[in-house]
């Protein structure tokens, strides 16, 4: 008799650990491995204890989105994965990931961040959750400003009054750039939005039309005027490098500088304020850069996934991950967390870049290029911007090349 029910409940516990559902999530390399290990030995695998599911990450290395679409062709994507907002319109298009509108509620959906989760919505269906996001802010250095004797910038400055502080800060300090400016529509493009430029018209044309103009030529002038200098002349490839390394009193950065901060410049004295505002339609501007958690058409544990998914999204996962100050949370609710309301300059960087996303922001547009691979579509205008930085084109000749080079790609 015991030996019978020993057997029982050996077979019964043998059945219920081959019952465990594995979900296998894939996103990128780097430092994200060690953060989503953590995440989900914490967060998301103890509260999936009772389904008997268990998610395990596998951070890809090089070029994710690359990687991304072989996987999905080839079968071997995981049940879950990141999409960069970048790329996200032809994957979504593939129709290799599963439209998550069945899945959740018009309620639960609500909680998220509106502009983020139409970053994800393709022709009225929503394909991926928002797992965070980042915005543009500007970081400046009080140390600077106060040796130069000029006013920190602030929320009220236009393009006209922050670079009007810069060329003080520049010229008082010598060996001190206001800005390094660097030639990348991921900085300029703000401006532009401020400015009331849109990448697609109606007609899904792209036409550096006048306002795109106004603010190229704006832009670019930071380094001719005196506000700035071109980041390679600093040796430097982005904002943040120069700033970390008080080459430059001011940054254009998202909150990932506060980690970069943290580590290469833990005495650094910052603020952080909106971008300024374009002195014609009074108006800022900002990108949101997200990524998504969508979903695998062809996983065989959607159901599983699905419970997965909702794990590394829900309020108690972003609050882990705020904490930690790694990434902005997607929920509308978390804009009241504790966590923003602390003091400090992180904390502060953290809640500018979080309320850059609402209508504070202003013009806020994805960073994302429809149909076209962004790398492609930017070119152009990236070339355009250095050209005009280190004097080899003039404005309307750089401009006028961009045009003729996206009229050949834009369709």
């Amino acid at each position: 008799m015991k030996r019978w029910l020993v057997a029982v409940l050996a077979l019964a516990g043998l059945g219920g650990a081959l019952a465990q559902t594995t979900v296998r999530l894939q996103g990128f390399g780097g430092n994200d491995p060690a953060v989503l290990q953590g995440l989900l030995r914490e967060v998301v695998n103890p509260a999936l204890e009772k389904d008997n599911i268990k998610a395990v990450y596998e951070g890809v290395e090089g070029d994710y989105n690359a990687t991304l679409l072989n996987a999905l062709s080839a079968g071997t994507a995981g049940d879950l994965f990141y999409v960069d907002v970048f790329q996200s319109e032809p994957i979504f298009a593939s129709g290799k990931v599963e439209p998550l509108d069945k899945y959740f509620t018009k309620q639960e959906l609500g909680q998220f961040l509106p502009s983020l989760l139409q970053a994800f919505t393709l022709g009225g269906k929503v394909y991926g959750i928002p797992k965070d996001f980042n915005t543009l802010a500007i970081e400046y250095n009080k140390d600077l400003f106060d040796e130069a004797k000029v006013p920190y910038p602030n929320q009220t400055d236009t393009w006209d009054t922050f670079k009007d502080k810069l060329k003080k800060v520049q010229a008082a300090l010598g060996d001190v750039a206001g800005v390094c400016v660097v030639a990348d529509y991921a900085r300029m493009g703000a401006f532009a939005h401020a400015a009331g430029f849109r990448p697609f018209n109606a007609q899904g044309k792209t036409v550096l039309d006048e306002n795109f103009r106004r603010a190229f030529e704006w832009y670019t002038s930071l380094v001719k005027d005196g506000a700035g200098k071109f980041a390679q002349d600093l040796g430097e490839g982005w904002t943040g490098g120069c700033f970390g390394k008080e080459k430059a009193a001011v940054a254009i950065e998202g909150a990932w500088i506060g980690g970069f901060l943290r580590d290469s410049a833990p005495n650094l004295r910052y603020g952080t304020t909106f971008l300024p505002l374009d002195p014609k339609t009074k108006q800022r501007g900002n990108f949101v850069f997200t990524v998504s958690w969508s979903l695998n058409a062809a996983s065989k544990n959607k159901e599983a996934a699905i419970k997965v998914l909702k794990a590394l999204t829900s309020p108690e996962a972003q609050n882990w991950v705020l904490a930690r100050g790694l990434a902005l949370p997607s929920r509308t609710a978390l804009a009241n967390s504790p966590i923003f309301q602390r003091t400090g300059k992180e904390a502060e960087l953290n809640r500018t870049v979080f309320n850059g996303s609402t209508k504070i922001g202003g013009a806020v547009l994805p960073f994302k290029f429809g149909k076209y691979n962004g790398a492609d579509w930017m070119r152009p205008i990236n070339e355009a911007l250095q050209a005009v930085i280190t004097g080899k084109k003039s404005v309307d000749q750089a401009i006028a090349d961009a045009q003729a080079e996206l009229n050949r790609l834009v369709r």
